[in-house]
């Protein structure tokens, strides 16, 4: 269990671009991976659905952030309640990840289907991943940097 105070809004910010980093990369290579399967292979879809996506789900992110703030009030952060928060991302995730896509490639159909069901797994585990590794990162440090700047 880590226990810890609130994040920072600073702190929120750098979480979500690092994970958006993450995410669109992956998002991308996805992308690529089911359009050429299906015979469509396109980087300019990957791309444009990856920055579509960056953009969306940042400002998404950070709210979905902040509500886990109000959620996690108590300072204690157990495997389970990240478990909890990556399940309730990768529902609004995923499903935003259908819509992009579809509205992209003009067509909600089985290939936005399957970049999302793919995007379902892989994200999985690497936002799980992503959560516990900026729980090692201790509180205050970036607050800390930018008073002393």
């Amino acid at each position: 269990m880590t226990k810890y105070k609130q994040e920072s809004h600073a702190r929120s910010l750098l979480k979500g671009i690092s994970w958006r980093i993450v995410a669109t990369s992956d998002t991308i290579l996805v992308v690529l991976l089911v359009t050429c399967l299906t015979g469509n292979c396109s980087i300019d879809h990957a791309i444009k659905i990856g920055a579509a996506e960056f953009l969306i789900k940042f400002i998404i992110y950070y709210f979905h952030e902040r509500f886990w703030q109000f959620v996690q009030r108590d300072g204690v952060v157990t495997s389970r309640k990240t478990l909890y928060k990556t399940i309730s991302w990768r529902i609004v995730a995923t499903t935003m990840t259908f819509f992009i896509s579809g509205a992209i490639l003009n067509a909600y159909d089985e290939i936005a289907l399957y970049i999302a069901i793919t995007e379902l797994f892989t994200k999985f585990a690497l936002y799980y991943l992503h959560e516990r590794m900026w729980l090692k990162l201790p509180l205050g440090k970036i607050r800390n940097f930018f008073k002393k700047n």
